[in-house]
Parts: structure tokens; sequence; C-alpha cells
């Protein structure tokens, strides 16, 4: 499904990502971890199309496709969705009204027929019972005056929304208390299917007792320097990054 090899970016003049190498198949759940700085954010803005950051080496394939080739329109259509960090506040936009024009657009890159506003309706009450999103936000703009607990909901009821093949999660869990990082993440695993994938970035192991991955990857100086299963992820929860970053030569 992702296929990246020796992914170089940059900044300016600095180098960011310094050969990234990652391979994600349908029906995975990927885990990125590392100190901060590292370039964990700096490469799902990559993926993603941010024009902030350069491509300066290396190849990025998405469904058998040059990512890198794309627009970021076309690889939202083409069912790639970047859940931020700090999501954005949109005013003077329903949710309703964004994400009726999202999904019909994604129909219409696939040759589909739009949905009816009976048939929206209906999907976005189903969907957003998914992250028990109350029905009152749907009519507000987008992300305006929401809690951020409210803001992650609203970021998996629109992942649940655009069905996507690949679901890159920048710190989904930042800033979440216990109750509404149980909502989101358990939201997240019932959106997991054996037909997509999620790559998760995360600082912290308690997003991946419910969000459990088949590969934690740790990414450093640009860089991933190390891969293992869940239990990684656990052993970087008690002894931190040390251990690896002092093992680890350019």
């Amino acid at each position: 499904m992702l296929s990246v090899k020796d992914l170089h970016a940059s900044v300016g003049e600095k180098e960011i990502l310094r050969g990234i190498n990652l391979e994600v198949r349908a029906g995975e759940v990927h885990a990125i971890m590392g100190p901060n700085g590292s370039g964990k954010s700096t490469f799902a803005s990559v993926l993603a199309g941010n024009e902030k950051f350069t491509v300066t080496g290396g190849s990025v394939e998405f469904m058998g496709q040059n990512l890198l080739d794309m627009s970021i329109e076309d690889r939202a259509r083409m069912g790639l969705f970047l859940g931020f960090q700090y999501p954005v506040e949109i005013p003077g936009v329903t949710m309703a009204n964004f994400m009726k024009m999202a999904v019909n657009e994604q129909r219409k890159f696939r040759g589909e027929e739009p949905l009816s506003a009976g048939e929206f309706l209906r999907m976005m009450r189903a969907k957003s019972a998914v992250v028990e999103l109350d029905s009152k936000l749907t009519s507000r703009a987008v992300n305006e005056g929401f809690s951020g607990g409210e803001k992650k909901k609203n970021e998996i009821f629109q992942m649940a929304m655009l069905e996507p093949k690949l679901a890159i999660l920048d710190e989904t869990d930042s800033g979440l208390d216990i109750d509404a990082l149980r909502i989101v993440a358990t939201g997240v695993t019932k959106l997991h299917t054996s037909e997509n994938a999620t790559v998760v970035i995360t600082h912290y192991q308690r997003l991946l007792d419910y969000i459990v991955p088949d590969y934690v990857h740790v990414l450093y100086n640009g860089r991933i320097i190390y891969s293992g299963d869940k239990s990684l992820a656990l052993k970087l929860e008690k002894e931190g990054y040390d251990w690896l970053i002092n093992d680890y030569k350019e």
C-alpha cells in the first residue's frame, strides 16, 4: 500500500528527513515513536503533501502510484488521510456542509453519484456514533469553539466519513484526558479493517494500549533507526530512548 524508500526532505537549507524507509501493507497498524525534533510530524506532513517541505531525494509509492507527483487534493481523493496534532478551525463552514462536500468530492473522483441529503444524514449519524460525537457539533463551524477532546473526536469522525485507505494520525493522543483518549482510540480501532492501514505517530505507549500496532518504529535524527513489535513501545515507556540513541551510529 505504502512504500517509502530513502526519503529525504528539507525546510529551506535544513534537512529534516535523512533517508526514511518504510513499508506499510493493507491490514497493518504501524506506530512511529521518537524524541522531540526527530522528524515524526515532518514525515506525516511530507506524505500529506505539505508544501512547506521540499523533498530532496527518495521515492514514495501509494496504491502503486507515485505519491510525490500527486497534488494534495489527489492524495486525499486516493484515500490518504492525515489527522492533525492541532486541528484547525474553519469559521463560517459548518461540519455538515464541510463533510458533505468532502464525501461527494471523493465519490466524484471514484466515478460515483453524490449522496442525497437523506443518505448523507444517515451516514453522518452512524459515523458520529463511532466516536460518540455530540450531534450538535455537526451544525457548528468546523472546530470553532470545540474543546481539545472534541477536536480530536471530530478528526476521527472525519476519518470515519471518508473511509481512507491509509490514515496517518499525528499525535492524536496529544492533550486528551483518559476518557477522551479511550473514545478516540477505540474509534480508530473500530475503523480498522483488512483493507486499510494506519500509521500512528505518538510519544506515549498509553495510546497503543487501545490501538495495538503490528510494528513499532523509532525515528531519530530523520531516520528510522530501530523497528520491533508492540513490546518495543513498552520498553521505550520504561527505559526511554537513550539505550537506542547511544548505540546509534550515523
